[in-house]
């Protein structure tokens, strides 16, 4: 994985998850669960607006938000009693946050895989988070063509 790509915030939190060893790095994915956003009141009406990523043991949608400004926000559900899917949801969540298009794009596909949890997770569970980072990626593509 190209370094020169990686935002300076998933860069900090793969490096977190890299100083850890491997029980503590569990430990920090279930901060990560505790830690995900609330949905805006705008958007907790509008479940329409949300896309289901297939992909995840649990049931987890994502909406991508692009402002004026070409600036992403990632915005994502996840139920409590699935603290996996919930923890790397919000990892991307807050690794993405004030990004803009370009720079989530550039983020290597296979960032999940370099946060040294797949000793730890099933491969289910970490081809989840790619899926949620891939259809981050394609809804900022589907937001710049609109």
């Amino acid at each position: 994985m190209s370094d020169a790509s990686l935002p300076q915030a998933l860069a900090d939190i793969r490096e977190e998850f890299g100083e850890l060893d491997l029980r503590d790095r569990l430990t920090l994915l279930l901060e990560f669960a505790g830690e995900l956003p609330e949905l805006p009141e705008r958007y907790r009406d509008h479940p329409d607006l949300f896309e289901r990523v297939v992909e995840c043991q649990s049931p987890v949608y994502i909406f991508v938000e692009v402002d004026d400004d070409d600036v992403v926000h990632l915005y994502a559900t996840a139920p409590m009693e699935a603290p996996t899917t919930r923890g790397f949801a919000s990892i991307l969540v807050r690794g993405l946050a004030g990004l803009t298009t370009q720079q989530v794009l550039d983020v290597p596909d296979d960032f999940p895989l370099t946060l040294g949890l797949t000793e730890a997770v099933s491969p289910l569970r970490i081809r989840g988070m790619s899926a949620m980072l891939g259809r981050t990626k394609r809804q900022v593509l589907s937001r710049i063509a609109a």
